[in-house]
């Protein structure tokens, strides 16, 4: 068998050393490690393994200390089967744990009837690895003279007979021979404990390559359709872009041709009224008296015909074409697209306001109007975004303001909703890009909650209803206040003693009896909630 290779830099294995994580290295890989903890503190030294990176506490001593891997060492030598130490010519079939010696079957008869080596240890070679890992007697590293043939249990450590009377006294130690049993059935119940959370972990790995499998191919059915939703999308956007160039394209030629139109008839016109112009003018200037009076009559109708001539102040078409990007303009081929040319313009003058409750409201009552935008034409706009601005100030209080909700209806409306904490005349602003629009500024009348009511307050309304705070007189007002006494062993209200609000309910005599004599003192103003 060939000599153990170093797994790290592949050369042969020179005293190699096991890190915990099973990985065993050569002295010169030990070497070149760097620790990652700093010596001198307490905290244990630690090397990063190069094959699995895994960060390896280092025992106290450091890398010296490390166990050395007899399975590395057991791997070096020759291939075949050792031969007899003894005779060399038979092969060796037992191996003698005290002497290290590797007999074969006559020897080993020998070997036991020898009174100097009778009570050595002699065990059979199971296999031919056993007899490559046996073929050499492992020597302690303290003692290289003396082999380790003990195992102090203590310790979990193999020892040799000088490293018993040194460290391992109090030790309780056995055999290795003995000692391996037992640890070996130990190591054997971890491994097949082991071999089972590999098969566990065995398992999740083909499920985590399917499951993985499954994502790739779902990814790849999902970029498919990505792409095709993409090209159709695509597609539906040119063509709605094409429809869009179209629509403009013929709008510009329906304004051009209606420009050019007005731009004909008004150079018709224009020609006219100079053909009548200038005639008139040599007529006034050259012409006869007789000439004058001759065709005054038909000169005449012609200038009064050319200058009742109705035609427009203004270009009958303006630039007012927008791009709207934002608004929904159908589906094409099953997607849905956005964007639509508009060339409808609001005119602020031709905006009107609608309302039963337009110029009167009530004191903290919420209230409102409608706006409704038109364009140029006096046509609703038929869609929102436009940018409405309201104003509500007092026309007294120049400090009381009240502040509106303008909500846009998206259909060319505007609903003003508000409500004013203190009665009076408001004055009230609605403007659209910055312009008022028609019927604005204007003026609300916002009234009072409460009304005031002039006539003589009764007790008896008060007394017969046995004393209840909320009696109602005949006109249906109520007497505010608390209460107090009439003098009568009933209770009214403060100020009001024993008159009415407005004479419709009889006084009886007990209350008629406490009435003051002055009529003047009966008469007084109070305010009746309505």
């Amino acid at each position: 068998m060939a000599a153990s290779r170093c797994p790290a830099c592949a050369e042969p294995c020179v005293e190699p050393r096991l890190l915990p994580c099973l990985h065993s290295l050569c002295a010169h890989c030990l070497r070149r490690l760097e620790t990652l903890g700093e010596p001198g503190r307490a905290a244990a030294l630690s090397v990063l393994c190069p094959l699995c990176d895994a960060e390896v506490a280092l025992p106290p001593g450091g890398l010296g200390q490390l166990i050395p891997d007899y399975t590395a060492l057991g791997r070096g030598g020759t291939a075949g089967t050792a031969g007899c130490d003894l005779c060399a010519d038979g092969a060796a079939a037992r191996r003698c744990q005290t002497c290290g010696a590797h007999l074969c079957l006559f020897c080993c008869q020998a070997h036991r009837r020898q009174k100097k080596t009778a009570s050595h240890v002699v065990v059979e070679l199971e296999s031919s690895r056993d007899c490559s890992q046996a073929g050499k007697p492992f020597f302690c590293p303290s003692h290289p003279s003396e082999e380790l043939w003990l195992f102090c249990e203590q310790c979990e450590q193999p020892m040799c007979q000088d490293c018993v009377a040194e460290r391992h006294q109090q030790h309780p130690y056995d055999f290795t021979s003995n000692a391996v049993q037992r640890h070996r059935d130990s190591l054997q119940e971890l491994l097949r404990s082991t071999q089972q959370r590999m098969s566990t972990l065995e398992n999740v790995l083909s499920q985590t390559d399917g499951v993985g499998s499954a994502i790739r191919a779902r990814a790849e059915a999902v970029a498919a359709e990505i792409s095709l939703f993409a090209r159709g999308y695509v597609k539906a956007i040119e063509e709605h872009r094409d429809r869009l160039l179209k629509q403009l394209e013929d709008l510009k030629v329906q304004k051009e041709n209606l420009l050019h139109l007005q731009k004909a008839q008004l150079q018709q016109l224009l020609l006219d009224m100079r053909t009548g112009v200038e005639f008139t003018e040599r007529l006034l200037t050259s012409g006869s008296d007789l000439g004058i009076l001759v065709t005054k009559r038909v000169v005449a109708s012609r200038l009064a015909k050319l200058n009742s001539a109705a035609y427009s102040t203004h270009p009958r078409e303006d630039d007012s074409i927008q791009f709207s990007p934002q608004e929904r303009a159908g589906q094409c081929h099953g997607y849905e697209v956005f964007g639509a040319v508009i060339c409808k313009a609001v005119d602020p003058a031709k905006c009107t306001l609608h309302g039963e409750d337009l110029y009167s409201a009530h004191q903290n009552e919420l209230t409102g109007f409608t706006l409704l935008c038109n364009d140029t034409t006096g046509k609703q706009m038929g869609r929102g975004g436009e940018a409405v601005m309201v104003t509500i100030t007092h026309k007294d209080k120049k400090d009381c303001a009240v502040k509106p909700t303008v909500c846009d209806n998206g259909d060319g409306t505007y609903h003003i909703s508000y409500s004013p904490e203190e009665p009076g005349l408001y004055a009230v602003s609605v403007y659209v890009k910055g312009q008022h629009v028609q019927g604005s500024p204007f003026i609300v009348m916002v009234k009072s909650k409460f009304r005031k009511h002039q006539g003589m307050f009764h007790c008896c309304t008060f007394c017969s209803s046995g004393g209840k705070k909320a009696a109602r007189c005949a006109c249906g007002g109520t007497m505010p206040g608390g209460y107090q006494g009439c003098g009568h062993g009933h209770k009214g209200h403060p100020g009001c003693p024993h008159w009415s609000c407005c004479g419709q309910v009889k006084m009886n005599s007990e209350c008629l009896s406490g009435l003051p004599s002055d009529r003047s003192q009966r008469s007084l103003l109070r305010t009746v909630e309505l």
